[in-house]
């Protein structure tokens, strides 16, 4: 067995690591993960393990713009088998409470 073969996991395997990888990501300022607060709008695994992930931010002029994002990409980085990550911002659609997980609307008091 070729040693890329070792390494690479399928699809669905990969994405259930990439979302665990990014649960360990948190928001400075918020006590739940960044997937949780719905900040992840997509997930794309490409061939040979290159990564896409495309995020908001709770607002443009978050203080943590520059540390989440980065973050997110070196924790899913850090998984074995992963080739490449790229970590995409937009705003569009801007984020809003709604997009929260009933777990973080419940950690944060909103239900």
């Amino acid at each position: 067995m070729s040693d890329t073969a070792e390494h690479t996991a399928t699809i669905p395997d990969l994405k259930e690591k990439i979302v665990q990888a990014i649960k360990t990501v948190y928001d400075p300022e918020i006590p739940v993960d960044v997937y949780e607060l719905g900040l992840i709008y997509e997930i794309n695994v490409y061939p040979i393990n290159n990564v896409y992930i495309m995020m908001t931010l709770t607002s443009p002029s978050c203080p943590s713009a520059e540390t989440i994002p980065g973050e997110v990409e070196q924790k899913v980085k850090g998984i074995p088998g992963i080739n490449d990550v790229k970590v995409e911002i937009t705003f569009d659609p801007p984020y809003s409470q709604d997009m929260m997980s009933e777990a973080a609307k419940l950690e944060l008091g909103f239900l």
